[in-house]
């Protein structure tokens, strides 16, 4: 018999879910970032006796009425058990009692999977099932191999540019990052956060969130910013400006992040998603074949989930309309 316990010690948890393999959305850091940004965060194990056999960090916003809360798990839940009855039953009975959520939203970090009994595959997913994956225990011969021949070409010629790839460490170089994301974002007509949601990624995420840059005369032109466990490099976000697009500087500095955390150990490099737009194309050249994860699961816990799940598209395009209006 499984039984749930809240997790209150930021060691064991993080300890659990590299242990276990988990994605980086499941860190105790992640969940910090959220709580200090609208969310509030419960991290909750499963015992069987003395054994942990699963574990989720479950997000809860608040929602306007009627519909209360969404309790939400990225890319988890994680560990032996995650999937059984079991434990998404306890799981879910947690969450309703807790929050009252609309519904429990699982999104797991694996291949195939159908959740049994009243659970429903989500049409809004949160993030997005179809992503690139690569194989890091692969050999960077086998890796180029598997690119498409401009990429390996586009590799080669940014690196041969007078270009200088290295971590970003300090704020300064952060603010200049940041000021090329949002010149990538005006360019690409996306939204961002507000720059102190990007520096508390920075300081809560510490060494599980690395940020590569591509510098030309000492002044960032491309970056790349991660969130990394155990066994898994995820792309969080990125960009470029001008001198970095004529330079193709994102070709040079994406391999040398998948180059880097190959050479820490990891496994995965996760580009964190695709959206049929020009940057899904990018992505798609470093590879022979998309990966589809499993996608997201809703469990319904209220009677107004089906009035949720139609809502919440049309309040998403409300929402981009405003504020394509304001540009």
């Amino acid at each position: 018999m499984i039984e749930l316990e809240r997790c209150t010690r930021q060691d064991v948890w993080d300890e659990f879910v590299l242990d276990n393999g988990g994605h980086p959305l499941q860190l105790w850091g992640w969940g910090q970032l959220k709580a200090s940004h609208g969310w509030s965060v419960d991290r909750v194990l499963g015992y069987e006796g003395d054994e942990v056999v699963a574990g989720a960090q479950v997000l809860t916003r608040k929602l306007p009425i009627p519909f209360r809360a969404i309790s939400y798990v990225p890319r988890g839940p994680v560990g032996a058990q995650w999937g059984s009855d079991e434990f998404l039953d306890k799981l879910s009975t947690y969450a309703k009692e807790e929050h009252s959520p609309v519904a429990l939203s699982i999104e797991p970090d694996v291949l195939g999977y159908e959740p049994k009994g009243k659970w429903v595959h989500s049409q809004n997913a949160i993030l997005p099932a179809s992503t690139i994956v690569l194989d890091l225990d692969k050999t960077e011969a086998d890796l180029l191999n598997n690119m498409a021949k401009k990429t390996r070409q586009y590799i080669r010629k940014s690196a041969a540019e007078a270009i200088e790839i290295k971590m970003v460490r300090t704020r300064e170089d952060i603010e200049k990052c940041l000021d090329v994301y949002e010149d990538t974002s005006k360019r690409a007509n996306f939204n961002v956060h507000s720059r102190q949601y990007y520096l508390d990624v920075f300081n809560i995420m510490g060494d599980h969130s690395p940020i590569f840059a591509a510098y030309v005369d000492g002044q960032p032109v491309a970056f790349l910013w991660l969130a990394v466990s155990e066994d898994t490099s995820y792309e969080l976000y990125g960009g470029m400006n001008d001198i970095g697009k004529d330079l193709r500087a994102n070709y040079a500095l994406k391999w040398y992040a998948i180059r880097k955390t190959k050479e820490w150990g990891l496994s995965r490099y996760d580009f964190g998603g695709l959206i049929e737009d020009g940057v899904s194309t990018f992505k798609r050249s470093w590879t022979d074949g998309d990966t589809e994860l499993a996608g997201t699961f809703d469990l319904p816990l209220s009677r107004k989930y089906k009035l949720w799940s139609k809502a919440l598209p049309r309040a998403k395009k409300t929402i981009q309309k405003i504020k394509s209006l304001r540009k």
